[in-house]
């Protein structure tokens, strides 16, 4: 099983959980974005020689609440590729409308290629308003109808920059049209000719395994028709089961037959400590603060609805007990971990794990400390040698 693991990129916050300062009062400035960056060189170098695969970092804009502060990965991740051995650095996700797809293919296959192929292209269709709107594009932000058509228009427009990203990398020579974009534009003047075509340079010098996020049902069938590899995440494990499984069957259709764990990857959020009381002690404020974060964009939507209610509610805002109990996050003792892994692993033959454990306000020692204790406690539990070796 490969095992890797995923970064937001928040800002040192001493304060975080339910008893600081709402999410939408924070703010940081050039020292914090500083220092974030430098705690992430250095997690590089810790999961380096640790003998994870991949480190995953996502794109954000203009946050200055200070919450992810990476507003581009390929630059960053090509930086800590300089400063380590082996780790591959990945995009979870490059938010594709809010780029030009060929800058983003330019942009790509150059790290990729100073990097020695240690690169992974991850895409997504983005979730934030402030950040999509200033950029030029639309963002789903709730369950109504203006809502509704925003994501029609950001997925039509994603997938149009997919198939010229596509084009792109695989074609010497390669030329567009569509909807959103004429590539070429038309009469283009050059040396006494017009531009019928366009190169990419440089290209990637190997084929490119994209990843993107898979959570609706539209995304899950996408994802499957163009043989991306899914990434789940978020949900109790019978309603992720029942998604894997449709990737599957989708990808059958298409004349792609996998193994039950193949083309899939899921990110789980953990928290481990010596007994169940530390990690539910040292990561509750963690928790609570990335749940405060992320509630109003609907993250936690499929969680089980509460007591009493008929439905989750779209801005539902989980306790630690309840994202536990839904084993949504894995958070216990290095035993209690490896089980729930465990379990996951059994019901989606799991190939490809990606551990989150970046939760707001952990200390470089402690963020250190849970990926020490992943790869030296919990991963030969299951049996697994980071790399994806026997131990």
């Amino acid at each position: 099983m490969r095992i890797d693991c995923s970064f937001y990129g928040t800002v040192p916050m001493a304060d975080a959980g339910s008893g600081g300062p709402l999410p939408q009062d924070r703010r940081y400035g050039p020292d914090d974005y500083a220092a974030c960056y430098a705690n992430l060189v250095h997690w590089a170098g810790t999961a380096d020689r640790l003998g994870y695969d991949t480190m995953w970092f996502t794109e954000h804009h203009f946050q200055h609440e200070g919450y992810e502060v990476i507003p581009n990965q390929i630059l960053f991740g090509l930086y800590c590729a300089t400063r380590t051995e082996r780790l591959r650095f990945g995009q979870m996700f490059n938010v594709v409308p809010q780029w030009h797809p060929l800058r983003l293919a330019e942009d790509f296959a150059l790290a990729d290629v100073l990097s020695g192929g240690r690169m992974e292209l991850g895409v997504g269709r983005g979730t934030v308003p402030r950040e999509a709107q200033t950029l030029g594009t639309v963002v789903a932000s709730g369950d109504n109808a203006m809502s509704k058509e925003a994501d029609r228009r950001n997925r039509e427009i994603f997938e149009e920059s997919m198939e010229v990203i596509q084009a792109a990398f695989a074609e010497e020579c390669f030329s567009f049209t569509g909807k959103h974009f004429e590539l070429p534009p038309a009469g283009i003047p050059d040396r006494g000719s017009t531009v019928s075509s366009l190169t990419l340079v440089p290209r990637p010098t190997r084929p490119v395994t994209i990843y993107q996020a898979a959570t609706s049902p539209p995304s899950i069938d996408y994802v499957a028709r163009k043989g991306f590899v899914g990434v789940f995440a978020g949900k109790p494990l019978h309603k992720l089961a029942a998604d894997w499984r449709r990737y599957g069957e989708v990808a059958a259709e298409e004349g792609r037959e996998l193994r039950p764990g193949e083309g899939r990857a899921l990110v789980l959020n953990m928290h481990v400590g010596e007994t169940r009381a530390e990690a539910v002690r040292t990561g509750r404020a963690g928790h609570d603060e990335y749940c405060r974060f992320l509630s109003p964009y609907g993250r936690f939507r499929h969680y089980t609805p509460p007591a009493g209610a008929a439905a989750t509610p779209f801005d539902y805002c989980p306790s630690l007990e309840a994202s536990m109990g839904e084993q949504v996050w894995a958070v216990g003792s290095v035993e209690e971990v490896a089980a729930t892994v465990a379990e996951y692993r059994e019901t989606l033959s799991l190939e490809h794990l990606v551990c989150f454990f970046d939760l707001p306000g952990l200390s470089r020692a402690e963020l250190d400390r849970q990926l020490e204790l992943f790869a030296t406690g919990v991963a030969p539990l299951l049996g697994v040698g980071l790399g994806g070796g026997a131990p």
